[in-house]
């Protein structure tokens, strides 16, 4: 399976934040707030008189964006001028107020990332613009500002919705008030004006609305990019939309009681066990439910894991076609998970799946870190592929007694959990 990609915002953000393994180490650069630089196109003997000027745009969008910018903007001469992105995204307030700052300076917009060349000696400073860049969550909107928008065809634009920046670690965990609904709403109020005001197509934020904070981005098709008028000249080949990057899919059975907004150490048959629950969605659109169960290992070096899910139908009507991978991601490494059993249950259209593994314990600490953490499933059948990420609520005040638990267990000479029922019929009758 593949690795996902995420990206980071700030106040309310448009990005799934630490989603699991990343495929681009982000520079520094990339996660400081936004810097802007004039840049000039080099090697001179190379491009001569046609050497292009361009100013780089890289970083996080914060509040204080806006006002950087503009400061920037008063020590240079930039009506016309391309401003080149390579951000995960940012503020909703500070994308807005950059775009309309853009669009009254008549500035052009494309994705990229400059890189520095080696000026010879006494020579000014060059560089090449490289068109493998990433242009996520609110920089696709900063994006529809320019006077002209170009994607470079190695590039991708990806979208998501915009959450609340203090709950985005671990969003089915946090509790929402009604003051916070008005605040998303009305910012989606603003993103839609904006849309509107800047010649984009709707579509851009009804599909970036459709993708819930625990799954990964969307990368927008170039039909899409066209279609949502964030290119005004294309001729980059077809991109095949979908999330950042391919990702296998989802499924498992049977479920037991479990909490959907934290991790909780319950006892089966005499063995702790260590549960979450959590929504199964496809860009958005609800298909099931899922739990995962850490249980206690043969040893204190590493536990049990059984992946439980109950899969329904798409919204297209799509019967879901049985499981065939499952892959855990934590701390940046994969745990492959094995498929025991994946079949049409008792109801029409469904399917009940379970697959289990084995992580090592050093993994699980980590997770279990006091700070916001999390881990991400990814599932794959013969249809659709799903990736969800899990936080870490309530695993830390937890661990302890868990981990105790299952010491205390093994010690006895009570070895790893016992297999539920549901197991063990899985094994009798795998698909």
């Amino acid at each position: 399976m593949k690795r996902l990609i995420v990206g980071a915002c700030a106040t309310l953000f448009g990005a799934v934040f630490a989603v699991g393994p990343t495929p681009i180490a982000a520079t520094d650069a990339r996660t400081l707030p936004m810097q802007f630089e004039v840049r000039v196109e080099g090697p001179a003997d190379t491009c001569g008189d046609k050497c292009r000027t361009w100013v780089s745009a890289i970083g996080a969008i914060t509040a204080d964006t806006p006002r950087d910018f503009e400061t920037f903007a008063k020590k240079h001469a930039l009506r016309g001028k391309t401003l080149v992105l390579d951000s995960d995204g940012g503020s909703v307030h500070g994308a807005l107020a950059l775009g309309r700052a853009l669009r009254k300076l008549g500035m052009n917009t494309s994705v990229g990332k400059s890189v520095d060349i080696a000026p010879a000696a006494g020579a000014e400073k060059r560089s090449r613009l490289v068109s493998n860049a990433y242009c996520e969550s609110m920089c696709a909107f900063v994006l529809l500002a320019g006077a002209e928008r170009h994607v470079p065809a190695e590039a991708r634009v990806l979208v998501h919705q915009i959450w609340l920046g203090d709950r985005r670690d671990d969003p089915t965990a946090a509790n929402y008030s009604a003051e916070d609904l008005v605040l998303v709403q009305r910012d989606i109020g603003r993103l839609a004006q904006y849309t509107v005001e800047m010649g984009g197509g709707i579509d851009l934020l009804e599909v970036a609305l459709k993708i819930p904070p625990w799954e990964p981005m969307r990368a927008l098709s170039r039909e899409e990019l066209r279609a949502m008028k964030l290119v005004t000249a294309d001729d980059g080949p077809e991109v095949v939309a979908g999330p950042a990057k391919p990702v296998p899919t989802l499924a498992s059975g049977a479920r037991t009681v479990v909490n959907e907004r934290t991790w909780v150490v319950l006892d089966k048959q005499g063995s702790p066990m260590l549960a979450r629950r959590h929504p199964l969605t496809l860009e958005g659109d609800d298909i099931g439910v899922f739990e995962l169960v850490l249980g206690c290992g043969e040893t204190t070096k590493d536990y049990t894991v059984t992946y439980i899910e109950q899969r329904r139908a798409t919204n297209d009507g799509r019967t879901p076609e049985i499981l065939t991978d499952v892959e855990m991601w934590v701390g940046g490494k994969p745990v492959i998970l094995k498929v025991v059993s994946s079949r049409s249950n008792s109801k029409p259209h469904e399917i009940d799946s379970v697959a289990t593994g084995t992580v090592s314990a050093d993994l699980i600490k980590t997770f279990a870190d006091t700070r916001a953490r999390s881990l991400t499933v990814e599932t794959s059948s013969e249809d659709i592929a799903t990736a969800i990420r899990i936080g870490n609520a309530g695993v830390s005040r937890t661990f302890s007694q868990f981990a105790a638990s299952c010491g205390a267990r093994i010690a006895a000479g009570g070895g790893g959990a016992p297999r539920t029922e549901l197991r063990r019929e899985a094994e009798a009758q795998p698909r």
